[in-house]
């Protein structure tokens, strides 16, 4: 994590009027919060729904050696080391850049509608088998968590693999200069936030952006078979290389055979190499062909390459497997949502044998728009009663995939619920030993309580 003196700190973040009596004084380590501040940390206190600075004399106390303090805001406490700036998520963001600047690392930025952390932790796991790697932790992937990933790095570390979220145009680019990746990945787009951004273009356009502060001389790994994406590279003035992956054969990567296993994803892809992905979803070939020419950027040996992916450790809700006290198998992939997930995650279940019975429980899949409904009636379209035994589905939306079922499924087998509760209990009753199990929605469904108390 970032070491410096006071002084230092001071022109990193851009900030101004520190006790000279202080400029020696060394910090280790950055916060935001106080409840998760360590001894010797600079806390910075951020303006959101709360304001950081009452916290300030509190961060102090519990081991914090100084604080920024934003210009504007009224009583500064006195007696204790702070330093101003014009704006403390500004000054966060200027010292995440100018420390990410001093560090002699490669960095690999990751972006997309779907995929990102799944791609994020294939990177890291191929990478640690060769170089001292650090990665995005959890949802760290935007304007505050972002700059604290990058302060979070040991000066010795050689590969950093961070993810890159967004919400509006522009958040991207911003991101991606305060980073200055060596290695920039686009997974795919899909309509997660067209609600926000009002089309696809829109969206590719957003994602695009991760080339703002990609290296000159840097790698540009994106979905060779989206044409939106195509179009937008093609736009772009050109220094950096280009290489592509993607299910046609038209991609610098591709897969040429695959098949599913109880033990997880096996494929070869198009340089004849085998691998094995210990997670189901065959989607994840996409994400492991980007890994893989992100690990080949590196040089890192082709035996490394498939041991890191094989010995892969995904991040929580993300086709996370799961066995339950009853012998059910859980797949839990209720981090979020979209339509291209959703349909890819139902096409694993399909796919998976051994088994005794199939059961879905989807929630809701968050801003997508005016087309909201369709897209959820189009999930309902999809799911076939000679492959899936029983749906349930919980929210507002999804009660949209349910109505496209009656009339395929009998009626115990298909079911809304709008209280958590009452579906838990529900499943409970049915469930027997060697069923799989399904759970998947947007984030602000939160599906993961309904896992809690299945297991």
């Amino acid at each position: 994590m970032i070491k410096r003196s006071l002084k230092e700190i001071k022109k990193m973040a851009n900030g101004f009027g520190l006790d000279q009596t202080y400029n020696s004084l060394s910090i280790s380590g950055v916060s935001i919060d106080t409840r998760t501040l360590c001894n010797g940390n600079l806390f910075i206190p951020i303006i959101r729904i709360d304001n950081g600075h009452k916290y300030v004399e509190d961060a102090i106390n519990k081991g914090a050696v100084a604080s920024l303090w934003q210009k504007d805001q009224p009583n500064p406490p006195k007696g204790i080391p702070i330093i101003y700036v014009n704006n403390t998520l500004e000054a966060l963001q200027n010292l995440a850049k100018a420390y990410r600047n001093q560090l002699n690392i490669k960095v690999i930025g990751v972006t997309g509608s779907n995929g990102k952390t799944t791609t994020k932790d294939m990177i890291y796991s191929i990478a640690a088998t060769t170089y001292k790697t650090q990665k995005t932790i959890g949802n760290y992937n935007g304007e505050y968590g972002l700059p604290l990933t990058l302060l979070e790095l040991e000066e010795d570390t050689q590969v950093a693999v961070l993810e890159m979220g967004m919400s509006n145009l522009g958040e991207i680019k911003l991101l991606s200069e305060i980073a200055r990746p060596d290695i920039a990945i686009i997974t795919m787009i899909g309509v997660s936030h067209i609600a926000t951004l009002g089309s696809k273009e829109a969206i590719a356009k957003a994602k695009l952006e991760i080339i703002a502060g990609l290296h000159q001389s840097g790698t540009l790994i994106y979905y060779g078979d989206e044409p939106l994406l195509s179009k937008g590279v093609s736009g772009e003035p050109k220094t950096f290389r280009i290489i592509k992956f993607g299910e046609s054969s038209v991609n610098d990567y591709y897969p040429i055979k695959q098949y599913v296993s109880n033990d997880g994803i096996h494929f070869t892809s198009n340089d004849s190499q085998d691998y094995l992905i210990p997670m189901f979803g065959t989607h994840n070939i996409l994400n492991a062909l980007a890994s893989i020419a992100a690990g080949n950027e590196l040089k890192i040996a082709s035996k490394d390459i498939k041991n890191g992916l094989q010995n892969l450790t995904v991040t929580e809700m993300r086709m996370q497997q799961i066995k339950t006290k009853l012998g059910c198998t859980i797949i839990n992939d209720a981090w979020n949502a979209s339509p291209v997930s959703m349909k890819a995650a139902i096409q694993t279940i399909t796919e998976l044998t051994g088994y005794k019975r199939k059961i879905l429980i989807l929630g809701d899949m968050l801003e997508l728009g005016a087309n909201e409904i369709v897209y959820h009636q189009e999930i309902g379209n999809e799911i076939n009663h000679d492959e899936i035994n029983y749906v349930f589905t919980i929210g507002n939306l999804s009660e949209h995939i349910s109505n496209q079922l009656y009339s395929k499924f009998t009626s115990s087998h298909v079911k809304h619920f709008q209280d958590k509760q009452e579906l838990i209990n529900h499943i409970n009753n049915i469930i027997e030993e060697n069923d799989l199990i399904l759970i998947k929605g947007s984030r602000g469904i939160k599906l993961e309580e309904i896992v809690e108390k299945l297991i």
